[in-house]
C-alpha cells in the first residue's frame, strides 16, 4: 500500500469517526427530547412517544386486553402484533403518526405517537448544491440510499443494491 493510499485511508477514517461522534452526540440530545416508552393509557392530552428509525424495528408492550391496533399512517410506520401482548413497530418513512389500541368492545385502551426519523449513526451525508447523497461509514464509507437523496443517486445505488440482492437469492439481477 502506498503512502498516498495510507494517508487517504486515515483521512476517510478520521472523517467517518468525526461524523459518527457528531451523530452520536446529536442522538444523545434527541433521546433526551423524545422519551421512548410503550403505549400510553389515555390521559387528557398527554401522549407517550415511540421513537424508531427508518428501516429499524422496536418492540413495544401493548396494554392488557388489546384486540385491535390501528396505525394512523401505515406509510410512516407498520406494526406486527406478536404473542404475549408484544408488538413490533417498524419505521417505513420519515414523519409522525399515531397508534391506537382498542379492546374487544372498541373501547380506547391507549394512544401513542410514533416518531420515525433517519438513521444517522455512522451515516455521512454529502450535499452538492441541491443534490444529496448518503453513505454508510461502518467503518469504510459505502453508498447507502436514504429518502431525500438525489433521484439519480437513489436510482443508481438502489438499482445496484436490488441487482446484488437478486443475484444473492438466485435471481438474474436484471
Amino acid at each position: 500500500m502506498s503512502s498516498f493510499e495510507r494517508s487517504s485511508q486515515r483521512r476517510r477514517a478520521g472523517i467517518g469517526l468525526a461524523a459518527a461522534r457528531f451523530c452520536a452526540a446529536l442522538w444523545a440530545v434527541a433521546a433526551l427530547a423524545w422519551p421512548v416508552t410503550g403505549m400510553a393509557a389515555p390521559q387528557g392530552n398527554a401522549r407517550e412517544t415511540v421513537a424508531v428509525m427508518v428501516d429499524h424495528a422496536k418492540v413495544v408492550r401493548l396494554p392488557e386486553r388489546t384486540q385491535t391496533v390501528i396505525v394512523g399512517n401505515p406509510g410512516i410506520a407498520d406494526v406486527s402484533v406478536q404473542k404475549n401482548g408484544v408488538m413490533v413497530v417498524t419505521g417505513k418513512s420519515f414523519g409522525v403518526t399515531n397508534l391506537i389500541a382498542l379492546d374487544a368492545g372498541g373501547v380506547l385502551l391507549a394512544e401513542s405517537l410514533v416518531r420515525v426519523s433517519a438513521a444517522s449513526e455512522s451515516t455521512l451525508t454529502v450535499q452538492r448544491g441541491l443534490e444529496r447523497e448518503t453513505y454508510s461509514c461502518t467503518p469504510v464509507c459505502q453508498p447507502s440510499v436514504q429518502l431525500g437523496d438525489a433521484p439519480k443517486y437513489f436510482g443508481d445505488a438502489g438499482g445496484q443494491t436490488s441487482a446484488r440482492n437478486a443475484l444473492a437469492t438466485g435471481g438474474s439481477g436484471r
